[in-house]
C-alpha cells in the first residue's frame, strides 16, 4: 500500500486521519464549519447576483455599443448619401445650363434663320422697289405725269411739261368716277397739254 500511495508514510497518513476526526468531533468546529458553509452560500448568492447584475450590465453595453455602431454607420451612409445628393445636384445643375444653352443656341438659331429671312425679304422689297422707281421713272418720263403716292385716298399727282417749264396738280376721286372714266381723264390731261 506505501506503493500505491506514492511512498507516503503510513503512519503520517494514519496521524492525519486520526486528526480529521478528531475535528470532526469537536462541536465547534462543525458550527464553524456550518458558519462557514452558511457565509459561503450567502456570499456565492451575493456573487451570483453581482454577476447576472455584471451580465446585464455588460449587455446592455453591448446593446447600447452596437446601437451605436448601427448610428455611426447610418451616419456614414447619410454623409455619403448628402456627398451623392451634392454630387446629382451638381449634375443636374450641370444638365440644366446645357439644356439651358442648347435651348439659348436653338432660339439664335431660329432667330437668325428669321434675320435671314427677314434680310432676303428686305433685299426683295429693295430689288422691288427699285422696279417700281425705275418703272414710275419711266412713266414719268413717257407721260410726264409724276403720280402722289403719299395719299391713298385719291388719284393725284402733278403734270410736268418741261418745254414749257409748268407744272399742274390734278386729283381725281376714285369713289365719284369709274377707272375707266379715271383713266380717260387723266389721258385727256396729257394730251391737251
Amino acid at each position: 500500500m506505501a506503493d500505491l500511495l506514492g511512498g507516503t508514510n503510513l503512519d503520517k497518513l494514519m496521524s492525519f486521519s486520526d486528526d480529521l476526526v478528531a475535528v470532526l468531533k469537536k462541536q465547534t468546529s462543525i458550527h464553524s464549519l456550518a458558519q462557514c458553509l452558511d457565509e459561503s452560500k450567502a456570499l456565492h448568492t451575493f456573487s451570483e447576483a453581482e454577476f447576472d447584475e455584471a451580465h446585464t450590465q455588460l449587455e446592455d453595453y453591448e446593446r447600447k455599443i452596437e446601437e451605436c455602431k448601427r448610428k455611426t454607420q447610418k451616419a456614414k451612409l447619410e454623409v455619403r448619401d448628402e456627398a451623392e445628393i451634392d454630387l446629382l445636384q451638381k449634375e443636374l445643375e450641370a444638365e440644366l445650363e446645357k439644356e439651358l444653352i442648347n435651348n439659348q443656341i436653338s432660339d439664335l438659331e431660329q432667330r437668325r434663320g428669321s434675320v435671314d429671312e427677314q434680310i432676303q425679304l428686305r433685299k426683295k422689297l429693295d430689288r422691288e422697289e427699285s422696279r417700281a422707281q425705275k418703272k414710275l421713272s419711266m412713266y414719268a418720263s413717257v407721260t410726264n405725269i409724276i403720280p402722289d403716292l403719299g395719299d391713298r385716298s385719291n388719284i393725284s399727282g402733278h403734270i410736268v411739261d418741261l418745254d414749257k417749264r409748268m407744272v399742274e396738280k390734278f386729283e381725281f376721286n376714285p369713289a365719284e368716277s369709274t377707272p375707266f372714266e379715271t383713266c380717260e381723264s387723266i389721258w385727256k390731261l396729257i394730251n391737251h397739254r
